[in-house]
């Protein structure tokens, strides 16, 4: 969005954005040094922190290519600007670890955190922050009396309780180590997935995965957005029995819940095939 006083910095998608020919490590080397010299540009000193997910959720699922955030909080280092790691889609196990920032090597200074926090039962959302920051909040307080930065329903009581109760069920049942062990299953079976005529990208990190529809795979052309092939290949899951939700760029999204069986991951692929090639045939892809 258009918002004053915030800028944004390349999209990281090596399949839709990097050069011919262009590996993932280069990819990510010329997206860091673009974001040094938007830097640069607008002034550190005027740069209060760098914003990502770990993995682009609603925006596509768009994994960083290799060595990404590497490169990137070198830049951030050298300018002294602060990094807010967006954890409400990554964090609590979807990746593989409980938190995507530590799937990709990511310090944050400051973390955000939501809708897993209570398995979605109840609204709640948390910022974390590091000592650092921590202690530049309680200076400030210290010089002002307080320095307010609570909301109306800040620290409910209810959903808190069932947040404790949710990271008390996410550790006993090992949720983590059970994405880990699901992963290879559902990446597999998007694998398969991207052969379909339709499909030009597949992704898939732990239980979060995207599958790119494109008109003509072998130059990546894509639909007219105006024909929405992402939103027909979702209405069409959902007549097949299978919840999925189209994104921009005619991506279709792909997260299961954390609790999903092996059997189920074989009735999610088959239905979003059988949803793939209900598309294929309406918009004569062969």
């Amino acid at each position: 969005m258009p918002v004053d006083r915030f800028r944004h910095t390349d999209c990281p998608h090596h399949y839709r954005y990097a050069n011919p020919g262009e590996s993932e490590e280069d990819f990510a080397t010329r997206m860091a040094d673009n974001l040094d010299q938007l830097i640069i540009a607008e002034g550190p000193e005027t740069v209060a922190a760098f914003i990502a997910e770990p993995i682009q959720g609603a925006g596509g699922v768009i994994v960083p290519p290799a060595t990404y955030f590497e490169k990137i909080q070198s830049v951030l280092k050298k300018h002294d600007v602060l990094f807010i790691a967006d954890e409400v889609i990554c964090g609590f196990g979807r990746t593989g670890n409980m938190f995507g920032s530590q799937t990709y090597n990511i310090t944050p200074d400051l973390m955000t955190v939501a809708k897993q926090l209570s398995a979605a039962y109840l609204p709640i959302s948390g910022l974390m922050v590091s000592e650092q920051v921590f202690d530049a909040l309680s200076e400030q307080s210290g010089k002002l009396g307080l320095f307010g930065h609570g909301y109306t329903y800040s620290g409910h009581p209810v959903p808190a309780a069932v947040a404790l109760e949710t990271l008390k069920i996410y550790e006993e049942r090992d949720i983590v180590a059970r994405v880990r062990e699901l992963h290879p299953k559902l990446k597999a079976g998007l694998s398969e997935l991207g052969n379909h005529p339709l499909v030009g990208h597949h992704r898939c990190v732990g239980l979060i995965g995207g599958l790119e529809i494109v008109e003509d795979k072998a130059s990546k052309q894509s639909f007219e957005a105006s024909k929405k092939v992402a939103a027909f290949v979702a209405k069409r899951a959902q007549e097949h029995g299978l919840i999925v939700r189209p994104l921009p760029g005619d991506i279709v999204g792909c997260c299961p819940p954390l609790i999903i069986s092996e059997a189920e991951i074989d009735q999610f692929i088959d239905r979003l095939g059988k949803a793939l090639d209900d598309a294929a045939q309406h918009f004569g892809v062969n």
